[in-house]
């Protein structure tokens, strides 16, 4: 059973990565990499957090044909990621290729929709209806896909499971009460995202830009 803070080390500075999670390791359940730490450090970056020894989730988003991706995602075979992202986006063969092509011990999920899209970003891409009925769609299909799971906002998460009671539920865009929002739209308590049905809680600024992030990560630990 993972533990179910993971946080989001959104920083291009290996040094200051290895630094806060060495910090906050024993107050978290797994580290979060995405694009711009791979861009920046690639394998050997992941490699490096890795051996502080908490699961890694790679959120690389990957988003392009099938077979592309299902490539992409068999280059990363000796990183064995504890989860991985693609978005969901890219359609029901896209993710059948990736969970395909991706390690057994890596759990692939799907991005619904990110959380700082709110209702007037889904009409100007085109797409009809609110949020909700937007990550619920995409939800069934990625069910439908046969990979682990997705990443969805609180506020759709309870409806998503009780529409795939066996999914993996990553929940982005957690925020303590009384902390700052900052770019998120769509924004939930860590207790009460937990609640609803989250098996991980994605967290970063409030304790990867607190005075001390080892405190911070202790107190939203203390409220689950």
């Amino acid at each position: 059973m993972m533990r179910p803070i993971f946080v989001a080390l959104d920083t291009t500075d290996l040094g200051r990565a290895k630094a806060l999670a060495t910090r906050i390791r024993n107050h978290v359940g797994g580290l979060k990499l995405g694009l711009e730490f791979f861009m920046a450090h690639g394998q050997h970056g992941v490699h490096e957090m890795a051996a502080i020894g908490l699961p890694i989730f790679l959120d690389l988003k990957f988003h392009d044909i099938p077979n592309t991706v299902a490539k992409a995602v068999q280059a990363l075979h000796g990183l064995e990621p504890a989860v991985l992202t693609v978005h969901a986006g890219g359609g029901r063969a896209m993710m059948e290729d990736a969970k395909a092509a991706a390690s057994p011990k890596t759990k692939v999920v799907a991005v619904t929709m990110l959380t700082s899209l709110d209702t007037q970003d889904l009409r100007d891409t085109g797409v009809s209806g609110d949020p909700h009925d937007h990550v619920l769609r995409l939800t069934e299909l990625a069910h439908q896909a046969g990979i682990d799971g997705i990443v969805c906002s609180g506020n759709e998460v309870a409806a998503a499971k009780k529409a795939w009671p066996g999914g993996f539920f990553v929940v982005p865009g957690v925020r303590p009460p009384g902390s700052s929002i900052g770019d998120q739209k769509r924004v939930m308590t860590p207790r009460a995202a937990l609640d609803a049905g989250a098996s991980i809680l994605v967290i970063g600024r409030p304790i990867t830009a607190a005075e001390d992030p080892d405190a911070a990560a202790r107190a939203i630990e203390a409220t689950l």
